[in-house]
């Protein structure tokens, strides 16, 4: 499958970026980084959107940021989880998780009609 074949639905990129922040602290680059990598190159998140989404959570309180060295020496904003972002993630990842699992449920039928 080509990578540009696996868009970011609507609301999953905040759902990603707080997952990656669930381990602590990172730089807009780490989080692409990290989400391009566990996807096995399948999810490339563009600047923009990674931007806007780490300033919308900001916003909403979820994650918080500050500056900081990256591993390269260069000045960077990190950004982590709030206590709010933290509870927020577990919420979204439940409701994802079911969602996905009634999903596979279509996909992988093999009847036409339910019983």
């Amino acid at each position: 499958m080509k990578t540009d074949d696996l868009g970011l639905m609507i609301g999953t990129l905040d759902l990603l970026v707080m997952r990656t922040l669930a381990w602590g602290p990172r730089h807009g680059f780490a989080i692409a980084r990290w989400i391009r990598a566990t996807s096995d190159d399948a999810i490339v998140v563009e600047d923009r959107a990674l931007y806007l989404a780490l300033h919308r959570l900001e916003e909403r309180g979820l994650v918080e940021s500050d500056w900081g060295l990256s591993e390269n020496n260069r000045r960077a904003r990190f950004y982590q989880l709030t206590r709010a972002g933290k509870k927020q993630l577990q919420s979204r990842e439940a409701h994802w998780t079911a969602y996905v699992e009634a999903m596979f449920k279509i996909l992988r039928a093999t009847d036409s009609l339910p019983a």
